[in-house]
């Protein structure tokens, strides 16, 4: 009886560990800011090398987060409700860079079909600050 007993405090002292260490789900605009910690700003640019860019992410109604080195682009769309992490984004670049122009739509995952259109806006360069940096 002692086993027992002894067995369900200690899942039940696991059980509780898990659930106090368990960290809260970030909203997309939590995430942004802490991707944007310690870093500047830089001039707003209308377009952005693809081939440059290594990851994109996107923050559901809020923006799109390209990685470009050790630099962030945010682009918030004129319309970043139509945001979704859950649709894939087909881009039509007009060249060899991502601008503002750009037709950009989005698909659903599993069924394939569109589910709206995305208007970017300019690409906002963040780079580190140099305290943030050492």
């Amino acid at each position: 009886m002692r086993v027992l007993a002894f067995a369900l405090a200690a899942t039940a002292l696991v059980a509780g560990g898990a659930a106090v260490s368990a960290k809260p789900k970030l909203t997309p605009e939590q995430r942004l800011e802490k991707l944007l910690e310690g870093r500047t700003a830089g001039k707003p640019t209308s377009c952005i090398s693809q081939s440059d860019t290594r990851d994109l992410e996107i923050l559901d109604g809020v923006a799109l987060v390209y990685r470009s080195g050790t630099t962030l682009y945010v682009n918030k769309p004129r319309n970043p409700e139509d945001l979704d992490s859950d649709d894939i984004l087909v881009i039509r670049p007009t060249g060899s860079q991502l601008c503002r122009l750009d037709m950009v739509h989005t698909v659903d995952r599993t069924g394939h079909f569109t589910t709206g259109f995305i208007n970017l806006g300019d690409f906002v360069p963040y780079r580190r600050t140099q305290q943030a940096a050492k």
